[in-house]
């Protein structure tokens, strides 16, 4: 795991920016595509501000979500629908250019067809993101893997419903540790004294915490956050 601590919000979309586009540029030129699982919350802020910056080949991105609310597109829980808003503009991305998940649907249903369209994807089983983008709650929870919730032990699923999300809406779909650790990357973004209290927990104190249970297998792991969020570390 790599911390690198950065003085404020700018700096960690500073930092973001140089990440991602030697990430992207070397999945690119080594496997023809770029892989990149996007999170909702404040990683959205920082993402649109981030990724309109980057030199990069931007028709090679495939892009997909850690998680995702169970909502229609225009509703402002739907994860999708706010980088469709505020990303879109700004790049040269485009619309199909994202995997999402199936409007109308059950839950059930919703995780069952997001999981075949990211193994359609990658054209196998194997879900091997080059990159995902992380945020962490103020409960230690990551993508929508709650503390103590069953799903954080989930094994044989890529991608489950969650219907009993403590925050809401309820109705949820999300990677699990099979795929979040499967990835080349993962990156958290972490900014602000709320946050430092469980930066703390996870980094220093190592406390079993949904967050801290992102270990990529065979990947690198790191944490971007401002002086705030890094005051106990």
């Amino acid at each position: 795991m790599t911390t690198i601590k950065v003085s404020n919000e700018q700096e960690i979309i500073n930092k973001l920016s140089s990440y991602i586009e030697k990430i992207s540029g070397d999945a690119i030129l080594n496997r023809g595509k770029f892989f990149v699982g996007l999170s909702g919350g404040s990683v959205v802020k920082y993402l649109c501000e981030s990724l309109p910056r980057i030199d990069t080949e931007w028709s090679k991105w495939v892009l997909a979500f850690c998680d995702e609310r169970v909502v229609p597109e225009d509703s402002e829980d739907s994860t999708f629908g706010t980088y469709k808003r505020q990303l879109l503009p700004k790049t040269d991305l485009n619309e199909s250019q994202f995997i999402v998940i199936k409007p109308g649907v059950t839950v059930d249903e919703a995780a069952k067809d997001y999981s075949e369209k990211l193994k359609a994807a990658f054209g196998s089983d194997n879900i091997k993101f080059d990159l995902l983008l992380l945020g962490m709650g103020p409960d230690g929870h990551t993508c929508s893997l709650f503390p103590g919730h069953r799903l954080l032990e989930e094994k044989t699923l890529r991608v489950a419903p969650i219907t009993d999300s403590p925050k809401p809406p309820p109705e949820r779909v999300t990677l699990t540790y099979p795929v979040i650790n499967n990835a080349r990357n993962c990156l958290f973004a972490i900014s602000g004294a709320g946050k430092a209290e469980m930066v703390k927990r996870i980094i220093k104190d190592k406390e079993d915490l949904p967050a801290g249970r992102v270990k990529p297998t065979s990947g690198s792991l790191y944490w971007i956050v401002d002086d705030a969020a890094a005051t106990y570390l």
